[in-house]
């Protein structure tokens, strides 16, 4: 990090523009100023909120649908070709239509957050559900388990620690995907004052708010990996992230 920081100062001496590179001091002020004023937690709260909604819609979609397809061959066979064709499609490239259906408001970086999370979610729940003992499964059938107690009691659990780091997949995707969503299509958040600083040109402000995006999706990434611990404890890797 030291390093990082020497080659930055260096590099906004060589620059000498402060518009262009501001030095690691400028920038420094203007982190501790927006932080005192409390824009940059008011906005940072804005998109972890639309993070959080984009997430359990997300959830809502993958893991019942992942569920299915993992236990149903040919449920999977006629889901599959419609998720291998919208997953390689990019929740950004969403934006310009996603513009003209929702407007400039919430609702667009939730839907491109939550496009963006489903397949992580569905493509890790699928692979955790196939890789369930089918001894535990027949063992289950065997002491009269209906399906449904079958995949509360057996499937869920043995998939839990595949679906918590298909989670953190998704968040870090939709992290990603709402920034650029907000750049455009939202009134506040992170990539609204990226944007809002940048076309001030108050450079030390709008490098403030991208540090700000690193911040957020390390905090994020790191209580999902405390969950994951907590919840899955006899999981590969638990103890070390304790």
């Amino acid at each position: 990090m030291a390093a990082f920081a020497l080659i930055w100062w260096a590099a906004s001496v060589l620059t000498d523009n402060p518009l262009l590179l501001p030095s690691p001091q400028a920038v420094s002020a203007a982190f501790a100023g927006l932080a005192l004023d409390g824009e940059l937690f008011t906005q940072s709260a804005l998109s972890v909120v639309r993070l959080l909604a984009a997430l359990l819609i997300a959830f809502a979609i993958a893991a019942p649908l992942g569920l299915a397809m993992g236990m149903s061959k040919r449920f999977e066979e006629f889901v599959d070709p419609v998720v291998e064709l919208l997953r390689p499609i990019s929740g950004i490239a969403w934006i310009p239509l996603g513009l003209f259906i929702f407007g400039v408001g919430q609702s667009l970086p939730i839907f491109i957050m939550a496009y963006t999370a489903t397949f992580p979610v569905l493509i890790g729940t699928v692979s955790g559900v196939k890789s369930v003992d089918r001894k535990l499964v027949r063992a289950a059938e065997t002491m009269g388990l209906s399906q449904s107690a079958i995949v509360a009691r057996v499937v869920v659990p043995s998939i839990l620690p595949a679906l918590l780091v298909s989670l953190r997949l998704g968040v870090a995707s939709a992290w990603t995907a709402v920034i650029a969503a907000e750049l455009v299509g939202a009134p506040n958040g992170l990539g609204y004052a990226i944007s809002w600083y940048r076309e001030m040109l108050v450079t030390p402000k709008m490098i403030a708010f991208i540090a700000m995006v690193g911040v957020c999706g390390y905090f994020c990434d790191l209580a999902l990996r405390l969950l994951a611990a907590r919840l899955t404890p006899w999981a590969p890797g638990a103890e070390a992230r304790r």
